[in-house]
């Protein structure tokens, strides 16, 4: 079984695929106290993943566990596996992304040594079985699957760290949609001490994918992440892989010495965009690839968006996206009797597998130009000839020597070499390309992530290429890593801040909205980097920046307050940041200190608008009329007509009682309209 098919249906079992699930005797095990050991999902060649119950969390979580006799140091090829397993936990857990599966843990159980990885659980299937169901994918759909793949991978160049595993068989996609990006156990941080892919004289990796420069100089880069995911994005656009062969020796022969054919040599239909970037990315020069996932993706977003504005024919994007080094030529044809001897692994027996691990320090030759042999034709028997024919034979002999002399000149002595200048400084290469009597020019100055700043990044000609004396060679200095700063983006539409943030080669990320009382609806409140903090300076092509966009001032609905208390109403409505106008009023029916009206009575405000509250002030007063001596009823008459209740009493003098004599509260008094007078008669 090729190790594709080993891997995918490692992985889809991973990712929840029921069909691929077995058992064994890790089953109902409590691992380390904690972890449920359940059906086993995956097995592989140095560990085996089971679905389980995080006791602790309660939730659903994917266990890798080691082999047994793996891991326990009782040789240097243990101790090698123990570290690699427990490297895994560390990269992956260094990394905090969407789309990468996240790590929770790694251990060892007391109980029997065995070492354990926990892992997010992802149900669902994998790339591999979306390519074997619906590929060839049109170019939009391809590059929207391999879009959030890139967003991954830039994230752990970002952090230093480089995959060495990119395959459709580690990128997951979810029930509900979600990619992600798994099995960081080959990754490996990048400096100048451990850019080497081998492990113990072995090569990492797997074969399909392997950038040319993994198989013959054993280093690794983002470059040479960034060369899978060229693999991967031609085997969405054309269902098939680029390079095939019956050993995978065969398949690593062909990345070394054959370019990656363009998508529409096999799937005609395919802008030529679209073969641009998929040269781009897969060139055999390392140097002519982009610099990373982050810069890759932003040209992926380029070709997306040409896709998306239906342009067919783009010549100056075509020329932008493809690697100067490629010759728009077809590839020589193969010959059949050519006995170049190829080099062996011991790794490999005979038949189709495909390890992961596949090249032991015994390494491919470096490319060189395979061509037809002439054959040599057979001796002729040498008659006897006359005098007057040798004549002829020797001038004949002259004048071949004379043409063969002259065609090596002009098709090879006339010429030299260019000199290699790359990695040495401007100044450096200049006098190194005039000793060697050529001419010098410089080109315009590119960003990389991997040459630093002042040094030659590429010439054209390249090293070693044929060159007329006095030619001229044109040099690239590198300005270093390309870094911007983020810019202000604060009281701008959603639009011009993701054009602001295009402008500086940043990617917009999630838009979230919030009510904001200062910033007008659809302008955006603020970054994540913020605006000038010391987070959102010197920040690298492709960084994800998010937005959060104001949707105006929260909208605050009116309730009626007619009959309630004014006092509460004010405090309610103050603390949801309304002003309140109060005017008071005297008011036969609404009690003292209660909402008489409102305005407006219902509704929608904002904060800051003002409502006007109407308190009542209660009944309004009236003052006691003098009575004495009137007519006990014109008495009563003219109280009730002021509003008030009238208790007639006899006075201390009591004569008919026909008489008013006093009231209590006394004439003068002011008193509330409704309340009660003792009017007292004589």
């Amino acid at each position: 079984m090729h190790d594709d098919q080993r891997a995918r249906g490692e992985t889809a079992a991973r990712s929840g695929d029921p069909s691929r699930r077995t058992e064994d005797h890790q089953f109902g095990r409590l691992l380390d106290g904690r972890y449920r050991i359940g059906t086993r999902i995956a097995r592989g060649g140095m560990a085996s993943v089971y679905e389980a119950i995080d006791t602790r969390l309660d939730r659903t979580v994917a266990v890798k566990i080691m082999h047994p006799g793996l891991g326990d140091g009782t040789t240097q090829q243990d101790d090698s596996f123990a570290r690699r397993f427990v490297s895994e936990a560390k990269a992956a857990a260094r990394l905090s992304h969407p789309h990468v599966v996240a790590v929770y843990d790694q251990g060892r159980d007391d109980a029997d040594g065995t070492i354990y990885l926990v892992m997010e659980f992802v149900p669902g299937h994998t790339l591999r079985d979306t390519i074997g169901k619906e590929a060839p994918l049109s170019p939009e759909k391809a590059l929207a699957l391999l879009d959030p793949i890139l967003s991954a991978l830039a994230s752990a160049h970002r952090a230093g760290l480089i995959h060495r595993d990119v395959k459709p068989e580690n990128v997951l996609i979810a029930d509900d949609g979600r990619i992600k990006v798994a099995d960081f156990g080959l990754a490996k941080a990048v400096s100048a001490d451990t850019q080497h892919t081998a492990t113990n004289g072995v090569l990492i990796g797997t074969v399909s994918y392997l950038a040319p420069e993994l198989v013959v100089e054993q280093r690794a880069d983002a470059r040479a992440d960034v060369y899978a995911a060229g693999v991967i994005l031609f085997e969405l656009l054309t269902g098939t892989k680029p390079h095939t062969g019956e050993t995978p020796i065969a398949v690593a022969y062909r990345h070394v010495h054959h370019d990656v054919p363009a998508p529409s040599s096999l799937v005609p239909g395919i802008p030529a965009y679209v073969d641009a970037l998929v040269a781009r990315a897969t060139t055999r020069d390392p140097s002519l690839r982009p610099a990373d996932a982050a810069v890759l993706l932003h040209q992926v977003h380029r070709v997306a968006q040409a896709l998306r504005d239906g342009v067919r024919d783009d010549p100056e994007l075509v020329a932008d996206l493809l690697p100067s080094g490629r010759v728009a030529a077809p590839e020589s044809p193969e010959v059949e009797d050519d006995t170049t001897p190829e080099p062996v692994s011991t790794l490999w027996a005979a038949g189709d597998r495909e390890p992961t691990s596949v090249i032991r320090s015994q390494q491919l030759p470096p490319p060189t130009p395979v061509g037809p042999r002439a054959p040599r034709p057979p001796r002729p028997e040498r008659p006897r000839r006359s005098r007057r024919g040798l004549v002829w034979v020797v001038v004949l002999a002259l004048l071949v020597a004379i043409a063969g002399t002259g065609g090596w000149w002009l098709g090879w002595g006339r010429y030299t070499s260019t000199p290699s200048v790359i990695g040495l400084t401007s100044a450096a290469a200049q006098a190194k390309v005039d000793h060697a009597g050529l001419a010098v020019r410089t080109g315009d100055p590119v960003y990389s992530e991997t040459v630093e700043k002042g040094k030659v990044i590429s010439t054209d000609p390249g090293p070693g290429a044929r060159i007329l004396p006095g030619g001229e060679v044109t040099i690239v200095v590198s300005l270093g890593p390309e870094r911007y700063d983020v810019p202000q983006v604060a009281h701008l539409t959603l639009d011009a801040a993701r054009a602001a943030l295009a402008a500086v080669k940043f990617e917009t990320g999630q838009v979230s909205e919030k009510w904001s009382d200062t910033v007008p609806a659809g302008q955006v409140i603020g970054s994540s980097p913020s605006y000038g903090t010391p987070e959102s300076k010197n920040l690298p092509v492709g960084t994800v920046v998010t937005l959060v966009v104001s949707k105006g001032k929260k909208p605050i609905k009116i309730t009626s307050w007619v009959g309630k208390d004014a006092k509460r109403a004010e405090k309610v409505l103050e603390k949801r940041g309304l002003k309140v106008e109060i005017k008071e009023t005297y008011d036969d029916v609404v009690p003292e200190g209660r909402v008489i009206s409102q305005d407006p009575e219902t509704g929608t405000l904002y904060k800051g608008d003002t409502l006007n509250l109407v308190v009542s002030k209660g009944k309004p007063f009236v003052t006691v009329p003098g009575i004495r001596l009137k007519d006990t009823q014109d008495a009563v008459a003219l109280l009730e007509g002021l509003g008030l209740k009238v208790r007639t009493e006899h006075a201390s003098i009591y004569l008919t009682g026909g008489t008013a004599w006093s009231t209590d509260p006394g004439a003068g008094a002011r008193v509330r309209k409704g309340s009660t007078i003792v009017l007292y008669i004589v």
